[in-house]
């Protein structure tokens, strides 16, 4: 079975559908969305509506940390990423919200587990970017039976760890398009990217596939018209600053 992995979406409707496109083009059987569906982006609404139609489906969905923070916006602002919650909790309807607010932090499917951020507390929303943080999340992973995969987003970068013979983690930088083997006796933790907001300087949508079968996990780039998106945030009246990520990549 060939597993699309979609994380970090961010209410970008056109980075989105190219993605899914993509995947169903290179024969995706099954989804699964890792959280931040919302948040940053102009078309939240939309975004929420493809994701449930995937859930009616059989996909399997997370909560990322700006998707809790659509269902109940914080009473002060203090970062960028609270900036849009307000706003985007106002574009969702209450349906939409409660679909948001009952998606689970985690999620294990026999030998996968899928965390928006670190399987080490998910609530408290930590960043795996380095081999340290990686560790402490694998480690985590590991007091679950059968876990030997682990698939997370959040910091919008794609990047690939393993334990090797030895107890410390091994990090492999991935190239887009290239099945990277993956078995079973090792374990692995993936940050597969952002599909709506990617930070490595490129523009291009991320994602990764999963083949189930064969063992082997190939990360993508998809073009799309980042330039419709970042439009649409300005046309939204939302800071300006996003759009010009998405042109940018970062």
């Amino acid at each position: 079975m060939k597993l699309a992995l979609l994380s970090d979406i961010h209410a970008n409707v056109q980075a989105f559908d190219a993605c899914l496109a993509h995947a169903r083009a290179l024969g995706a059987e099954q989804y699964a969305l890792l959280g931040d569906l919302v948040g940053y982006g102009a078309d939240p609404a939309a975004v929420v509506e493809r994701a449930q139609d995937l859930a009616e489906g059989g996909a399997l969905l997370i909560k990322g940390n700006h998707d809790a923070m659509a269902v109940l916006p914080p009473a002060d602002v203090n970062t960028v990423g609270e900036s849009t919650a307000a706003w985007t909790h106002a574009q969702l309807d209450a349906s939409q919200r409660q679909f948001l607010d009952g998606l689970p932090l985690t999620l294990q499917q026999r030998t996968i587990l899928l965390v928006h951020a670190s399987v080490d507390d998910p609530g408290l929303w930590r960043y795996v970017y380095d081999q340290r943080a990686a560790t402490a999340s694998l480690d985590a992973a590991a007091t679950l039976p059968e876990v030997r995969y682990v698939f997370g987003g959040h910091v919008h970068m794609q990047s690939l760890y393993y334990r090797g013979a030895g107890a410390g983690l091994m990090k492999f930088m991935p190239t887009p398009g290239v099945a990277v083997p993956v078995p079973r006796h090792r374990h692995w933790l993936a940050t597969i990217g952002s599909v709506g907001q990617p930070r490595d300087g490129n523009p291009q949508a991320m994602y990764a596939l999963f083949d189930t079968d064969k063992l082997q996990l190939a990360f993508q780039r998809v073009s799309y018209d980042h330039q419709a998106a970042a439009t649409a945030i300005r046309q939204a009246g939302l800071p300006a600053f996003f759009a010009d990520r998405l042109e940018l990549g970062r």
